[in-house]
């Protein structure tokens, strides 16, 4: 049976992003669940955030991309049950150009992956903060979309942007892509614009958003500078807690 992938996706930075990817994978993996994370950004924050050091990677996921590794050679084991890597760092960046003269070059992650996918029950992909060549691959590759992002006003005019290349890669591509969840990040329930944001998402969204909303926190904050998911940071944390509770619902819905 193949991993179910699941693509974090938002082309907006800024928005908890890779902290909901590295977290959700962590307590997915914590709760027995074989994970493969798949760092497809460039600045490679996944890749550090598990305690990885880019400038000493001897295969990235540029390398799988290109070809020139097998995905078995790309693959790191990390310190933590369950959790493996694909790593990324700044060589990424140039992918973007490479990949254009490719043959089925939106598909070039898919196949990638594909290599694997029988070893884990989840592969999570951590999506670049664009709507690039990248993002595309990661969603033909995806079954389900989880959409991270923050209760403020340019937020909604990026979920409707991101609606559509979602919708373009379902009917050019990938016809059983579906949005997993929305899920709110950095929430905080006394800001009046926050409770009007989120009103706005539920007129529109209700059946996608997530029930759980992660709170500001900062521990979930310092947690990628000391290579640890806040699961290993700090268990206790209402941060941790609430993307414990998102990773279970999640899982409720593939």
């Amino acid at each position: 049976m193949s991993a179910y992938v699941i693509a974090f996706a938002n082309q907006k930075g800024g928005v908890g992003k890779t902290t909901s990817c590295i977290n959700i994978a962590a307590a997915m993996a914590s709760m027995g669940k074989r994970v493969l994370m798949i760092d497809s950004d460039p600045q490679g924050n996944t890749t550090s955030g598990l305690g990885i050091n880019k400038k000493s990677l001897k295969a990235t996921i540029y390398d799988g991309l290109a070809g020139e590794k097998t995905v078995d050679e790309c693959i790191l084991h990390t310190a933590y049950d369950n959790l493996d890597l694909i790593p990324s760092n700044i060589h990424l960046a140039g992918a973007e150009f490479e990949l254009m003269d490719m043959e089925h070059r939106e598909a070039r992650m898919k196949n990638l992956i594909a290599g694997a996918a029988d070893r884990y029950d989840i592969a999570v992909i951590d999506c670049p903060p664009s709507l690039s060549l990248l993002t595309v691959n990661a969603l033909c590759a995806a079954n389900g979309v989880v959409i991270p992002m923050q209760c403020e006003y340019y937020a909604l005019e990026g979920l409707t942007q991101l609606m559509m290349t979602i919708r373009k890669v379902k009917q050019t591509y990938n016809p059983g892509l579906v949005i997993l969840g929305i899920l709110i990040t950095m929430y905080n329930s006394r800001l009046n614009l926050s409770v009007q944001v989120l009103d706005e998402i539920k007129k529109y969204y209700a059946d996608k958003l997530l029930s759980v909303t992660i709170p500001r926190s900062v521990k979930l904050t310092e947690a990628p500078s000391h290579g640890e998911p806040a699961l290993y940071y700090d268990p206790y944390n209402k941060g941790t807690q609430a993307y414990t509770e998102a990773a279970k619902e999640l899982l409720g819905r593939i």
